[in-house]
């Protein structure tokens, strides 16, 4: 399968609070909130959805596409994805905005509060993917993950045009998106991907209930946190996937992202609905034991270990014929 992920590129500063942020909320002045952290680390990384997404799946070797928008500061960054397997080719470059930034910071419970500049990402809703699918020789999927809103919306429906199949990811857009621009989005969607919480969101937003938008979209994937992940399919009783014990716990930033190109990988791969999302797990497990989002490196002897531990022999044997 050839596989395109739009989505921003960004760079990361990630911090980290030795609090909990819930400690210096005051439950009634919510509404007049006046916070600064005192933080003890910061790491500047490689980020940004698709990126991410496309890092893990150059780990896999799923030679996965990637369609967004980045700067003139994307030299070296583009060196590093094309090094590990990522088509860059379509990334359309800014020639006045920077790389989009994206500020994190997390506390002792793992809780996050993280700001995203948009920059050079703005330009993404001027990329055609017709032109991406003419140069690779057609598309069998588009995952549309966090980007430019406008460019959300524009890929979708350009999806939809074409008869390209497409996956719905709204991500960390899903909170300035209106309920009309939810549903623009997700219906039609062959794949739709969320967390739990994001999944209430866009129920909410949409006044469309858990059934109807099962009926809308093709497979619904819902992340459970530590739980692992829900795959549902309207008319089919759902899949539960659990997640590979942690060696460590670092940083959650990106684990998201890892497991969508896990699952994604499987697909490309042909294998059944759950072990994509065993492979997606697997993945994300990786990320979390690792500072930064694209900082882990996948090694094919530890990584069947851990699969194969997890998920027993005949899973690992499946997966084992596809990992390069």
């Amino acid at each position: 399968m050839r596989i395109a992920v739009t989505g921003s590129i960004a760079t990361d500063h990630l911090m980290t609070f030795p609090g909990r942020f819930a400690d210096q909320l005051v439950g009634d002045q919510l509404h007049t909130v006046s916070l600064s952290f005192l933080v003890d680390t910061l790491n500047v990384r490689r980020g940004g959805v698709g990126a991410n997404i496309c890092f893990g799946m150059g780990q896999l070797g799923s030679a996965p596409i990637l369609v967004g928008a980045a700067g003139a500061d994307f030299d070296e960054y583009r060196a590093w994805l094309d090094r590990h397997g990522v088509d860059t080719a379509s990334v359309r470059i800014s020639e006045v905005l920077h790389t989009a930034r994206f500020v994190c910071t997390t506390d002792a419970d793992h809780n996050q509060i993280g700001s995203f500049y948009t920059g050079a990402m703005s330009e993404a809703r001027q990329i055609e993917l017709k032109a991406v699918a003419d140069r690779v020789g057609g598309l069998d999927l588009v995952l549309i993950g966090a980007d430019d809103p406008e460019a959300m919306l524009r890929h979708t429906e350009e999806c939809k045009t074409r008869s390209i199949p497409f996956a719905a990811d709204f991500s960390q857009q899903i909170a300035r998106m209106t309920g009309e621009d939810i549903r623009t989005l997700l219906d039609g969607a062959t794949y739709l991907f969320s967390n739990e919480y994001e999944k209430g969101l866009i129920e909410s937003k949409t006044g469309w209930s858990d059934s109807e938008i099962l009926s809308k979209v093709g497979h619904r994937i819902t992340t459970l946190g530590s739980r692992g992940v829900r795959v549902e399919q309207a008319g089919q009783d759902g899949i539960e996937v659990g997640c590979p014990e942690e060696e460590a716990k670092v940083d959650p930033t990106g684990v998201g992202d890892a497991f969508r190109a896990g699952f994604l990988s499987g697909l490309s791969w042909g294998v059944s609905l759950e072990r994509a999302a065993q492979i997606g797990c697997m993945l994300a497990t990786l990320v979390i034991e690792t500072l930064g989002t694209q900082e882990y490196t996948l090694r094919r002897a530890h990584f069947m270990e851990r699969f194969t531990k997890a998920y027993g022999d005949e899973s690992a044997t499946e997966v084992q014929a596809h990992l390069p």
